[in-house]
C-alpha cells in the first residue's frame, strides 16, 4: 500500500491531537487563512479551504477561531503575510519528498528543512526536481463497512471521479480537484459516511523501501511535519505494514 494511506493511518493511530495543542492549532488556522486569501472565502466553492476547515474541526479547533482565520484571509481583518512554497528533495532509499510550507521567512524555513533532510540521510533538491512526480487530486476515504464497492463506485464515477481504489480496510475515491466538491457531495447525498475528504498530492509511482531506510523515511516525515512552517508532507514510499508497526 502506498504512502498516502499508510502515513494517514499511522498518524491516526498515534492520536489525532498533537502533543503541543497550541502549536497544532496555529498551523491549522494559518492554513485556513491562506486558503481563504488565495480563493473564495466560501468553503463550498473552495476545496482547499474546505479541507483546511475540516482538518481544524477534526482537531477540535473552536469555531470562533476558524471564523476569524477565514475573515483574516478574506481581508475583513488584518493578518500577517505568509507565502506558500514547496520544498523538494529525496529521503533514504530514493524516496521523493514534497513538502508544502507556509512561511513569512523563506530563508529561515529553507535552512531548517535542509537541516532536517540532512539529519535523516536525505537531500533537499532544486525546485521542480520531484514535484512533477505528484498529481494534485481529491481523495475521499470511505470505510468498507460504510458501503459496498459497487455502489460507491457507481455514485463516485457518476459524479466525475477517476477511480475507486482498494486501500485495505477502506476505499479511496480519487478525482480531479475541479470535481472534488461534486464527488464529495454525491457521497454525502448517498448517506455514505466518509472518514476524510481532502485535496492532496498523490505520487504517480511508488518506491519500495524497508529495513533501516524505511525507519529513516518515517522519522524524517515526522520531523518535517512537526516544523512550524510545514503544512503537509507528501512522499512516494511503499513501506511494509510490519515496519509501520515497529515504528
Amino acid at each position: 500500500m502506498g504512502g498516502h494511506s499508510h502515513w494517514k493511518g499511522i498518524k491516526e493511530k498515534k492520536g489525532k491531537l498533537d502533543k503541543a495543542r497550541g502549536k497544532l492549532f496555529a498551523k491549522l488556522l494559518r492554513a485556513i487563512e491562506i486558503a481563504s486569501r488565495q480563493g473564495d472565502s466560501n468553503p463550498e466553492n473552495n476545496p482547499t479551504l474546505f479541507d483546511a476547515i475540516q482538518r481544524a474541526k477534526d482537531a477540535s479547533v473552536p469555531k470562533d477561531n476558524i471564523d476569524r482565520a477565514v475573515a483574516r484571509g478574506s481581508g475583513e481583518t488584518g493578518g500577517e503575510k505568509y507565502d506558500t512554497i514547496f520544498y523538494e528533495g529525496y529521503a533514504p532509499g530514493g524516496v521523493a519528498m514534497l513538502v508544502e510550507g507556509l512561511t513569512n521567512n523563506r530563508n529561515r524555513t529553507s535552512q531548517d528543512l535542509r537541516s532536517i533532510f540532512s539529519k535523516y540521510g536525505g537531500s533537499l533538491g532544486e525546485p521542480g526536481s520531484v514535484k512533477w512526480m505528484f498529481d494534485k487530486r481529491g481523495v475521499i476515504v470511505v470505510a468498507k463497512s460504510a458501503s459496498d464497492e459497487e455502489r460507491l463506485m457507481e455514485i463516485a464515477l457518476d459524479a466525475g471521479a477517476e477511480d475507486v481504489r482498494d486501500a485495505g480496510d477502506d476505499y479511496e475515491v480519487v478525482c480531479e480537484q475541479a470535481v472534488f466538491v461534486a464527488v464529495r457531495d454525491a457521497v454525502d447525498a448517498a448517506s455514505i459516511e466518509r472518514l476524510s475528504a481532502e485535496v492532496t498530492m498523490l505520487p504517480q509511482n511508488t518506491v519500495a523501501v524497508d529495513g533501516e531506510n524505511a525507519k529513516k523515511v518515517l522519522r524524517m516525515m515526522e520531523a518535517l511535519e512537526d516544523h512550524d512552517d510545514v503544512q503537509a508532507v507528501y512522499a512516494n514510499f511503499d513501506i511494509p505494514d510490519e515496519v509501520f508497526a515497529e515504528v
